[in-house]
């Protein structure tokens, strides 16, 4: 099997999925356009507003694909090899995780553009829209920690690509330089346009190509910037602090602006290297049921360590949270709910070409981050040339830190903003009291984990994801059920995926306290993982408990509507 030929079949099944079994959901769901969406019937100008589709989806898009579909497919390759890896992706996507968040957004526009949590609450009622919004915090404070670990380690590890440079050279220290001017970048951005308000052409020739200026001084600077994991980890902290506080014109719309192009172009790159690059694929196809430690067996942590590439729950807020509040019209809920997450699932299938392309003896040691970078930067050198691979794999690296810095920002204002919620701080120094909680809980938890954490802490992360996404499926279902429609096209991928979510949970769990329990554990990464997991699964419980209430009771009609 070569990789442009596999890259082809990928594309293929995705196209096919959209065209079938996409068409197929948008039937079952009944998309009329003569229904008013709520951003037209309200249309404030602030957050409920008519956006054409085209736009709507590079925003949603953008929202979206994060690291998630990077770093996941990446430890996949590296632990049980490329093959089980894309089919979960391509049947994965299809059948799961674009049916969940199209049925997430569809759900939001049918009820007034409400988030998750509240339908929950509509459907099973106050107790599990309670404990669903602690379920969704303690999920985001994962996502978190995951993704916070896993930068800093990309900040400090380098590649075997950029050995023998002429100067004085760190990989990791030109990835976070990089990534401090393109953030600094940002903030110039919105303050220019803030206050001098020039057209939006004219912002896009100065700062788009300001963005690959930064990459290259970057590569100048990249001495300057070395710094331990556990420090990068708490500054990165920091940030998502600062970030989620700051007005969004100052540093969340532009960076999205900019990051979209990085985005775009990391596709483009992505796509021709694997079509043109004449690269080789130096992995095996399959390495083992079961890899040593206590997250090596293929079934459950194959489904659970790819997490966003195939399904994520974290989607189900950002459709039901800002797009369903821009739908324009109701038939593009298909191009936007069910599209973009095939979109996500080929970032995923260029980010496995990434470790693909690289021996198994090569990857050890490396963070997901590091073997992207250094995978995207050979594809962009073939492009450029082999003169520039400093320059392109540190563009590479500094694109998978900056889908992680966009996420982070999201991720502490949504934690912000449930904790608001849940305890009735209203204030700005609830505001700040609340943000404060959730980033000081990853850095505790940072604080605790010893050097390549990330792995263990991906592995509840993923967990949590997916089985929110589980969770958001049941509740639509319920949904479903109650307005006299079928649901099985939403209660069977539900089963699958809590399936795999919960036997997830239990064997971290018992591996965790099966550790204390002889002795050999501790207050270390496994043993948080544990208590954390007993929490998500008494939570899962509770809204397992309604929701089975809520599905066996008698429609008003009879049947079932399955």
């Amino acid at each position: 099997m070569t990789l442009p030929l596999l890259a082809a079949i990928g594309l293929a099944v995705l196209a096919l999925g959209y065209t079938g079994f996409g068409r197929f959901i948008a039937r079952q769901y009944a998309l009329d356009d003569a229904r008013t969406t709520p951003a037209v019937a309200v249309d404030d100008g602030i957050d409920f507003v008519p956006t054409r589709r085209f736009y709507l989806l590079g925003q949603h898009f953008s929202a979206i694909a994060a690291a998630g579909p990077i770093a996941g497919p990446i430890l996949g390759c590296m632990q049980f090899g490329w093959l089980p890896c894309i089919l979960w992706i391509g049947f994965g996507v299809i059948f799961i995780g674009a049916v969940h968040d199209f049925s997430a957004l569809v759900a939001s526009v049918r009820h007034q553009g409400r988030s998750i949590a509240e339908i929950v609450r509509l459907t099973l009622g106050p107790r599990a829209g309670l404990a669903i919004m602690v379920f969704i915090w303690i999920a985001l404070v994962y996502v978190i920690v995951a993704f916070a670990d896993i930068t800093a380690s990309t900040f400090v590890s380098g590649g075997d690509d950029l050995a023998g440079s002429a100067f004085a050279f760190n990989a990791g220290g030109a990835v976070a330089a990089a990534s401090i001017l393109y953030l600094s970048l940002a903030v110039l951005m919105g303050l220019v346009e803030r206050f001098l308000r020039p057209p939006l052409w004219l912002l896009t020739v100065i700062f788009v190509p300001a963005t690959l200026a930064a990459v290259w001084l970057g590569t100048q600077l990249s001495t300057v910037l070395v710094l331990s994991t556990k420090t990068w980890g708490l500054l990165i902290l920091a940030y998502c602090f600062v970030a989620s506080l700051t007005p969004v014109w100052a540093l969340l719309q532009p960076r999205g602006y900019l990051g979209g192009f990085v985005l775009y172009f990391t596709l483009f790159v992505g796509t021709v290297g694997m079509f043109f690059g004449g690269f080789e694929i130096k992995q095996e196809a399959f390495k083992t049921w079961n890899a040593p430690g206590a997250t090596g067996a293929l079934f459950p942590f194959l489904f659970v360590t790819i997490a966003c590439g195939a399904c994520s729950g974290f989607h189900g807020l950002v459709c039901s949270g800002t797009t369903s509040k821009q739908i324009g019209k109701e038939s593009d809920c298909r191009a936007i709910g069910y599209g973009a997450m095939l979109l996500e699932a080929f970032v995923a299938l260029i980010a496995l070409a990434t470790v693909m392309i690289v021996a198994t003896s090569d990857t050890a040691g490396n963070a997901p981050g590091t073997i992207y970078g250094a995978g995207l930067g050979r594809f962009l050198a073939g492009m450029i040339g082999e003169e520039h691979l400093l320059f392109a794999t540190t563009f590479g690296a500094m694109a998978f830190s900056t889908f992680v810095f966009d996420t982070l920002d999201v991720c502490t204002r949504l934690g912000r903003y449930i904790l608001q919620e849940l305890l009735g701080w209203t204030s700005r120094v609830g505001a700040l009291a609340a943000t404060a909680v959730t980033v000081v809980t990853p850095a505790i938890f940072l604080q605790a984990s010893g050097e390549g954490s990330y792995r263990i802490f991906w592995t509840l992360f993923g967990t949590s994801n997916q089985l929110l996404a589980g969770l958001t499926l049941l509740g639509v279902s319920v949904w479903l059920r109650k307005s006299g429609r079928r649901y099985w096209y939403t209660i069977a991928p539900m089963v699958f995926v809590l399936t795999i979510t919960v036997w997830s949970l239990v064997l971290q769990i018992t591996t965790a306290f099966g550790a204390l329990a002889g002795g050999t554990g501790g207050f270390d990464t496994t043993t948080l993982n544990g208590i954390v997991a007993v929490a998500l699964m008494a939570l899962a419980a509770l809204l397992l408990a309604d929701g089975a209430r809520a599905l066996r009771a008698p429609l008003p009609g009879g049947g079932t509507g399955i």
